[in-house]
C-alpha cells in the first residue's frame, strides 16, 4: 500500500487540535464554576477552610508535624500544576525546605493548571481524590515524582497510572473504587476550579509561583538581571534575578526568619 505522506502532518494537526480543545474545555468549565463565587469574600493569603464553593475541599497545607518548633508558624502559598516540569523539580525542596525549619514553615497548596498541558487536570483531579481519603501530601509527591512516566498517556494508559500511585501511597489500604469515582466528582472540579479562580485573580503568569504576605517570591524570573525582593517586617530580603532551584531552600529561610524576627 502506497504509504501517505502527508499523514505525520495531519497527525500532528489533529494532536495539537485534541490538546487545544481540552485546554479550552478546561477553561469554561472552571469560568462556569467560577461565576457563582464572590472571590471578594475570601483571603487569599490565609487558609480556605472547605465550604460550598471548593466542594467542602479546603486548602491543603504541607508542614513538619512533628516538628520542635511550637510557636506561630509562617506561610507561603503555592501555585502549582502537577505536570508541570519546574514545579516537579521544586517538590523535593519545597519539602526539605519545610523539614529544615522543624515547624516554622507552612506551605498552603492551590491548583494552577497550565491550559497547554493536557493532563494537568486528570492529575490534579487525582490528587484531589486521593486527599480525600487522607493522602494528598504522599499522592502529590508520587505525581510529581513520577511525572516523566505520566506526562505524555491519555486515556486508559493514564487511569491505570494513577490508579497504580495510588495502591502505591496507600500501601493497598485505600478505597480504589472510591478514588476513582471521586476522580470525576463535582466536588473535585469545584476544588480545582475554585483555586483557579483565585489564581487568575492575582495574575499568576507561570507556575510554582511562591507568595507570602502577598508578595511574588520571584526567584527563578530568568527575564531579569537585577534583583528581586520581598518585604518582611520592614526589612527587605533581595536575591539575584534566575536563581537556581538550589537556592530556594536558603532563599525560603532566610525569608521566615525574617518573618519570625520581634
Amino acid at each position: 500500500m502506497k504509504k501517505f505522506k502527508g499523514f505525520n502532518t495531519v497527525a500532528a494537526i489533529i494532536g495539537v487540535a485534541i490538546v487545544a480543545f481540552i485546554g479550552i474545555t478546561t477553561w469554561l468549565v472552571i469560568d462556569g464554576n467560577n461565576k457563582a463565587t464572590h472571590y471578594e469574600d475570601y483571603d487569599f493569603y490565609s487558609v480556605i477552610q472547605p465550604d460550598e464553593h471548593n466542594g467542602n475541599i479546603g486548602d491543603h497545607t504541607k508542614t513538619d508535624k512533628d516538628g520542635s518548633y511550637k510557636g506561630e508558624p509562617v506561610y507561603i502559598f503555592e501555585y502549582a500544576d502537577f505536570q508541570c516540569e519546574a514545579c516537579a523539580s521544586m517538590n523535593p525542596r519545597v519539602n526539605q525546605v519545610i523539614d529544615d525549619l522543624d515547624g516554622k514553615l507552612i506551605v498552603v497548596h492551590r491548583n494552577y493548571l497550565l491550559s497547554y498541558h493536557q493532563n494537568a487536570t486528570a492529575a490534579a483531579s487525582a490528587a484531589e481524590a486521593a486527599g480525600l481519603q487522607g493522602y494528598w501530601k504522599e499522592y502529590g509527591d508520587a505525581l510529581f515524582s513520577n511525572q516523566s512516566e505520566w506526562y505524555s498517556l491519555t486515556g486508559s494508559e493514564r487511569t491505570a497510572a494513577f490508579e497504580k500511585y495510588f495502591t502505591e501511597v496507600t500501601n493497598g489500604q485505600g478505597d480504589l473504587e472510591k478514588f476513582k469515582k471521586d476522580m470525576s466528582s463535582s466536588e473535585v472540579s469545584k476544588k480545582i476550579s475554585f483555586d483557579m479562580g483565585i489564581g487568575k485573580r492575582i495574575d499568576i503568569a507561570g507556575t510554582p509561583a511562591f507568595y507570602i504576605d502577598g508578595q511574588l517570591i520571584d526567584w527563578a524570573n530568568t527575564d531579569k538581571t537585577d534583583t528581586d525582593s520581598v518585604v518582611i517586617n520592614g526589612k527587605t530580603i533581595t536575591w539575584e534575578g534566575a536563581q537556581s532551584g538550589s537556592k530556594f531552600v536558603d532563599l525560603i529561610e532566610r525569608i521566615v526568619e525574617a518573618k519570625l524576627a520581634q
